[in-house]
């Protein structure tokens, strides 16, 4: 009889978002593969969790999941866990869900963190539909990603490193309109955590006088917010909690 593949969040920032369920999943299976095993073994310590890990990173995921699916094939229950917040979610993770799937194997995902949600309704830019754009293209494709994004009219969600948010939010701004609604959070659930909000031109000019650092979401309204921001706006706040 087969076993089972577990997605299980963890934290993106508080250890304390880690839930009870995903740390007896964690306990209890043959096996958890890690994103990166130095960074998992910190939070696996934190919580006694002694499970055998092995590396599952984009680099090797394409050689790993045949082995891997043949594993749980015969009865062994692994878990797939990421540096931070939900496996799949912009981390490796889809191409084992789906060779797991292909061959009958039980998928199970937990609930749990991941970075997005909190950024969005921190927002104050309609959440009740949206796009999720993850990490954009650094070179290839990127033009053409950007002028969809500018005619979207659902709320856009979009990761981005510190080293080039200032250059997203220009070519945002270029293609979108100065105007454009949009917010920035940084550090979800971490001791500094911050949340700026305003038009893109006033969010360029906050972070040409503060370089942002650790991870970013940014969250840009759709085409139709841009007419409605002049009227009820405000200057961007810097929500430092």
């Amino acid at each position: 009889m087969a076993g089972c593949l577990y997605m299980v969040p963890t934290p993106v920032g508080n250890l304390g978002d880690m839930t009870q369920r995903a740390i007896e999943v964690l306990r209890g299976v043959a096996m958890v593969l890690c994103e990166d095993t130095r960074t998992s073994a910190v939070l696996l310590r934190h919580f006694s969790i002694e499970t055998p890990c092995r590396s599952f990173h984009k680099f090797n995921e394409h050689e790993a999941v045949c082995g891997i699916a043949d594993r749980i094939e015969t009865g062994e229950d692994i878990a797939l866990i990421s540096d931070a917040g939900t496996p799949g979610i912009s981390d490796p993770g889809f191409m084992l869900s789906r060779e797991c799937r292909n061959r009958g194997i039980p998928v199970v995902t937990l609930p749990g963190p991941t970075a997005f949600v909190p950024a969005l309704v921190s927002s104050g830019l309609p959440c009740e539909r949206f796009c999720f754009e993850g990490f954009l293209p650094v070179k290839k494709g990127r033009a053409t990603r950007l002028g969809e994004i500018a005619a979207e009219s659902r709320t856009t969600v979009i990761y981005e490193s510190p080293v080039r948010l200032q250059k997203t939010l220009e070519q945002l701004a270029e293609v979108c309109g100065p105007e454009r609604p949009a917010s920035v959070s940084r550090e979800i659930s971490k001791v500094h955590e911050s949340t700026i909000r305003g038009s893109l031109a006033e969010i360029i000019a906050y972070f040409k006088e503060n370089p942002p650092r650790g991870e970013i979401v940014i969250i840009l309204g759709g085409r139709q917010e841009e007419s409605r921001a002049g009227t009820h706006r405000n200057k961007y706040r810097d929500n430092e909690l």
